[in-house]
């Protein structure tokens, strides 16, 4: 595993100015100033379903009465500012670079990579309209940090529904019913992540979850930029 000094000398911000603030940048700093970095929204959360916390925790009382179908979350920090800012101009004005520093943040928070990683993934017709995937992009930068594989391929989106932030979580789950196949054509590491930018109710990585755990995967992480909070 690299340091965290290691992760970040990875990739250089070839500007000299914050991405964030616009201030110059220091001596050792990559891509935001030590302000913009101490400022992102990181507060203790519950290690399996990624729920905000008062003090980091294994488990929290609702994954003891209703555990999630995944094992472990990792996160880089809640959806506020400036994260929020940062996933919104990654993800939809097509700053594509900052996958690489991003991914160099969240990798900081990996103690255990595991060693296939799984994108979630787009349907055609949205990708073709984005333009990309964005977790898919992620995914390949936090595989070339931690040495892990990334894989396109096995998880595949065959139905096309409304977007997911403008659903609550019970109608996400009709929305998500039958919207994902799993292309079982490779064995099987014990232990699989899958990568989203933005978990929100957990319903999209809670479906790809059980449509692992049917090939007998032993241990099913999730790694996400962003983990909005909410109502439960």
């Amino acid at each position: 595993m690299l340091s965290p000094v290691a992760v970040r000398s990875i990739f250089r911000w070839p500007n000299q100015r914050c991405a964030l603030c616009r201030l110059p940048l220091r001596d050792g700093d990559h891509y935001w100033c030590q302000h913009c970095l101490t400022s992102l929204p990181t507060p203790p959360y519950c290690r399996r379903c990624g729920a905000t916390t008062l003090e980091s925790v294994s488990h929290c009382g609702y994954c003891l009465r209703q555990p999630p179908s995944w094992d472990r979350l990792v996160r880089l920090g809640e959806y506020g500012f400036p994260l929020n800012r940062l996933v919104q101009q990654y993800k939809f004005q097509g700053k594509f670079w900052l996958r690489q520093p991003l991914a160099g943040l969240l990798a900081e928070q990996i103690t255990e990579p595991a060693p296939l990683l799984l994108p979630v993934p787009l349907h055609p017709w949205r990708r073709l309209i984005r333009g990309f995937n964005q977790s898919a992009l992620l995914a390949d930068a936090l595989a070339e940090i931690t040495g892990s594989e990334s894989d396109h391929r096995v998880l595949q989106r065959t139905q096309w529904a409304r977007p997911q932030h403008q659903l609550s979580r019970k109608a996400r789950l009709q929305n998500l019913r039958q919207a994902f196949i799993l292309n079982n054509n490779r064995v099987w590491p014990d232990h699989v992540a899958i990568v989203d930018d933005v978990v929100t109710t957990g319903s999209t990585v809670s479906v790809l979850s059980q449509l692992l755990r049917k090939q007998q995967v032993a241990r099913i992480d999730v790694y996400c930029l962003a983990f909005t909070p909410h109502d439960r």
